[in-house]
């Protein structure tokens, strides 16, 4: 039987749950209904994630978190620590902005060694690591070896955007992401993805992962679609 529009679409969505003034009941209420959908993750602040692991259990939802957010300059051995939190309170995947610092200044080792240390860590613990790119403030130099090193550094995915800078993401820079990473490295698109059609586009040419805070919106009008349906 074919797998419906519906759940192909929430089985890539991690649903954001980062807004500034995002309450613990706002937490609540996106858990329950990433438990009715099955989304792949939802994404939370630090501080929420020991509440959304409890909420989560037993759904095959993911408890996902920020680290680093949202402009990566924290000190490494922060990022690191921060990381450690998540994972102990029950985070399965970590979405970690790469230093920019370090990305404009061509200092690739460091960015290597912090992609690293915390891509260890996450594989510890069975969690799985996202690296932020943040792709609307780099150049396309800049982008495809941030995507080259990440990958070497050993990360499970390459992400466009937090969401909170100028711009999200593009056609352009995830057709680069593709073909600066290996196969086995995902594609993760956000900023910006706020309607069915977008969703349905970024589905179709085999992005891993949509990042975006419209999930519900979404998945109710792709109710209403045909394609996939049973």
């Amino acid at each position: 039987m074919p797998t419906s529009l519906v759940a192909k679409l929430a089985s890539i969505i991690d649903h954001a749950v980062l807004a500034p003034l995002a309450t613990t009941g706002d937490l609540e209420c996106a858990c329950i209904k990433a438990r009715e959908y099955s989304i792949a993750s939802v994404c939370v602040k630090p501080w929420m994630v020991a509440g959304a692991a409890t909420l989560l259990r037993g759904s095959g939802v993911v408890a996902s978190t920020v680290i680093g957010f949202p402009q990566g300059g924290m000190h490494p051995r922060i990022k690191l620590a921060e990381s450690a939190q998540a994972l102990a309170d029950g985070a399965g995947e970590l979405d970690m902005v790469a230093n920019l610092g370090w990305v404009a200044g061509g200092d690739w080792t460091k960015v290597f060694d912090e992609v690293h240390a915390i891509a260890k860590l996450c594989h510890r613990n069975k969690a799985k690591l996202k690296v932020i790119l943040e792709t609307c403030l780099l150049t396309e130099e800049q982008k495809r070896k941030l995507c080259e090193v990440a990958a070497e550094a050993g990360t499970d995915f390459v992400k466009t955007s937090t969401g909170y800078s100028t711009a999200g993401y593009t056609r352009d820079d995830l057709l680069l992401m593709r073909a600066s990473v290996p196969t086995h490295v995902g594609i993760k698109a956000s900023g910006g993805v706020r309607t069915l059609g977008q969703a349905m586009i970024l589905m179709e040419a085999g992005i891993n992962r949509i990042g975006t805070g419209s999930t519900w919106a979404i998945l109710e009008e792709a109710k209403k679609a045909k394609r996939f349906e049973p």
